[in-house]
C-alpha cells in the first residue's frame, strides 16, 4: 500500500486549493459555519452546486460521458478530503451520489438523457423513498405497494425519515409489486415527481429541532411505468447498488476537521478548576484517544483508496468497518465538543441559526452550532445501516456465521 501523494496528485491537490480558496467565499464560509444537519439547507447547497457546475466539477465519480470530472479514484479522494477540511456544504447524495450512478447502471437512454442533466444541474432535487414505519435495516420487508393499472402503477403506503423530501421534485422509491415468494423478489424501483396527485408530506422535527426529515404519504398515487428503472419486481438488485454508494462516506477529514474546532474549544473555555480545559488531564487523554480513533478511520479511507486504484474493490468488511467506526468516532468528538462549551451547550439555539436566521446567538459564536450538532450526530450510527447492522456484517464475513 502507497499512501504518499506522487507529484501529478499534488498538483492536483494543489489546483483544488487555489479553486477553495477563490470560490469558497467569505459569505459562503460565514453561512455554513451556521449549518448543523447532515446536509446544508437547499438554498446554502444549491448555491454551491451552481460554484461546482460552472467549475464542471459537480460530479467527481461520474464518467465523462454523463458531465463527470473522469477523475482517478485519487483525485476524487484528494477532492472530497480539501472540500472537507475547507468546511464546504454539504451537498444531499440522493441525486448526485445516489439515484444518478443508479441510473447510468440500469436506466433506458431516455431515462439518462432526461434525469442526468437536470440532476447535475441542480434542477431536479431528489429524495429517497426507502425506510418504512416498519422497515428501516431490514428494507426487504417493505410494504408500500405498488399496482399495475395500464401504463401506471398505483402506489399505497407510506415511508419514512425521508430527508430533504420538503424541498424535492423528485424521488426515487422501492415499492411491492408482488407479495409472492422471498421478499426481496417482489420489490421494483421507481421515480416519480413529488408534486404527484396523493402524495403528501408530514414533517417530523428531530431532537435537534431540525426540519430535515419527512413521512411521505401515497394515496392511490399514479405513476407511469415508463418511471420503471429496471425490471418490475428486480429492484432489489438497483437497490444493492445504490447502496453501495449511500454507505461509502469519507469520514477521515469531517472528523479532523471537528477535532480542530474541539481544541479550539478547549483553548477558550475553562475546566471545572479554572484553567483551560486544553489543560486538563482527564480531556486531554479523551481528546487524544480520539484522535488515535480518526487516524485509524484515515488509514482505513487511505487502504480502500490504495486498493481502489489498484484496481480492486472496497469489499463488504472494509465498507462496513468504516461506516462502524467514522460515526461512532464522529460522535465521540461532538460529544467532547458538548463537554468543551459546558453551560452554554444548554440554550436551544435553533432560531438563531440557518439563513436568513435573525435572532442573536447566546454565548461566542464558535458556541452556537455545537449542541444542535451533537444532538443531529446521534442519528449517525443509524442512517446509511445502523452499527448493529455494520457488526452483523462483519461476523458474518468473518467468522462466516
Amino acid at each position: 500500500m502507497d499512501l504518499a501523494l506522487a507529484p501529478a496528485d499534488l498538483a492536483f491537490r494543489d489546483e483544488v486549493r487555489a479553486f477553495l480558496s477563490r470560490s469558497f467565499t467569505p459569505q459562503l464560509r460565514a453561512a455554513t459555519r451556521r449549518q448543523s444537519g447532515v446536509f446544508a439547507e437547499k438554498e446554502l447547497n444549491q448555491r454551491w452546486q451552481r460554484i461546482l457546475f460552472e467549475r464542471g466539477w459537480v460530479a467527481p465519480s461520474w464518467p465523462v460521458e454523463y458531465g463527470g470530472t473522469g477523475w482517478s479514484v485519487v483525485q476524487r479522494y484528494i477532492f472530497d478530503t480539501e472540500c472537507a477540511e475547507a468546511g464546504t456544504p454539504a451537498l444531499p447524495a440522493m441525486g448526485l451520489q445516489m439515484c444518478g450512478p443508479v441510473l447510468m447502471r440500469f436506466g433506458t437512454p431516455e431515462q439518462k438523457a432526461f434525469f442526468l442533466p437536470r440532476i447535475l444541474s441542480g434542477e431536479h432535487y431528489w429524495c429517497q423513498g426507502y425506510s418504512e414505519p416498519g422497515s428501516g435495516s431490514d428494507l426487504a420487508s417493505l410494504q408500500c405497494r405498488a399496482v399495475r393499472d395500464g401504463d401506471d402503477y398505483v402506489i399505497t403506503g407510506t415511508k419514512i425519515w425521508t430527508t430533504h423530501a420538503q424541498f424535492a421534485n423528485w424521488m426515487f422509491a422501492l415499492v411491492r409489486t408482488r407479495s409472492e415468494g422471498k421478499p426481496q423478489a417482489g420489490i421494483t424501483f421507481l421515480v416519480l415527481p413529488m408534486e404527484s396527485p396523493g402524495l403528501s408530506i408530514r414533517p417530523i422535527i428531530t431532537l435537534a429541532g431540525e426540519h430535515e426529515v419527512n413521512q411521505v404519504f401515497f394515496d392511490s398515487v399514479r405513476v407511469p411505468v415508463a418511471n420503471r428503472i429496471g425490471e418490475e419486481n428486480d429492484g432489489w438488485t438497483v437497490a444493492k447498488y445504490l447502496l453501495e454508494f449511500e454507505r461509502g462516506h469519507a469520514f477521515a477529514a469531517r472528523i479532523r476537521a471537528a477535532l480542530r474546532q474541539v481544541k479550539m474549544l478547549a483553548a477558550a473555555e475553562a475546566s471545572g478548576s479554572g484553567v483551560p480545559l486544553a489543560e486538563d488531564d482527564d480531556f486531554r487523554r479523551r481528546l487524544a484517544e480520539a484522535e488515535i480513533a480518526a487516524d485509524a478511520v484515515d488509514f482505513t479511507e487511505r487502504r480502500i483508496i490504495s486498493q481502489l486504484a489498484a484496481g480492486g474493490s472496497t469489499g463488504d468488511a472494509a465498507a462496513s468497518m468504516l461506516k462502524l467506526k467514522g460515526t461512532e468516532t464522529l460522535q465521540t468528538v461532538t460529544e467532547l465538543a458538548l463537554e468543551a462549551i459546558a453551560y452554554y451547550a444548554a440554550p436551544d439555539q435553533r432560531q438563531a441559526l440557518g439563513l436568513g436566521a435573525n435572532v442573536p446567538e447566546i454565548g461566542p459564536e464558535h458556541a452556537i452550532t455545537v449542541s444542535a450538532r451533537y444532538l443531529n450526530t446521534r442519528a449517525a450510527t443509524i442512517y446509511g445501516g445502523s452499527s448493529e447492522v455494520q457488526r452483523n456484517i462483519l461476523a458474518r464475513l468473518a467468522l462466516g456465521l
